[in-house]
């Protein structure tokens, strides 16, 4: 008599654990998957593939702290115009020197590679359907300072 309902409720949670459960996107996403430009700055994407390493990889625009990427996700920064340094943190020595423009949309893939605590960022420029392309497949970070 008291086996059924202890039965029945671990049937429920081992369904519950097969559930494939997919979270909203955070309320930015959607907004920063419209590629808007800002008149007086640059808009900056940073983003990871989802087939790029598991590995959380802190950076530093300007040698500010400005949040983590990890693999599939993006950043969406909106900076002056000017020329900024995109870098890793601490032991990552990747870094990415380059000129915005004000009203300029620009995409940085972001690659890391390595072996645990050796870990490395490289940063290239991307292609505006690259980098769009990264972006739409990926989910927003919301951990950024900036």
């Amino acid at each position: 008599m008291y086996k059924s309902p202890w039965i029945l409720l671990l049937s429920m949670l081992m369904l519950a654990g097969c559930a494939d459960l997919h979270l909203p996107p955070l309320p930015g996403d959607a907004a920063a998957k419209r590629f808007e430009t800002v008149a007086d700055r640059a808009v900056i994407y940073v983003a990871r593939d989802r087939h790029d390493k598991d590995f959380v990889a802190p950076l530093l625009l300007d040698d500010q702290w400005i949040g983590p990427t990890y693999r599939g996700t993006y950043l969406r920064i909106v900076v002056p115009a000017g020329t900024h340094r995109l870098a890793g943190y601490a032991g990552d020595s990747g870094f990415l020197q380059f000129t915005v423009d004000p009203g300029g949309l620009y995409f940085i893939d972001h690659h890391t590679s390595g072996f645990r605590s050796l870990d490395r960022s490289s940063f290239a420029l991307a292609r505006p359907d690259r980098g769009r392309a990264m972006v739409l497949s990926g989910t927003l970070n919301d951990e950024v300072i900036r």
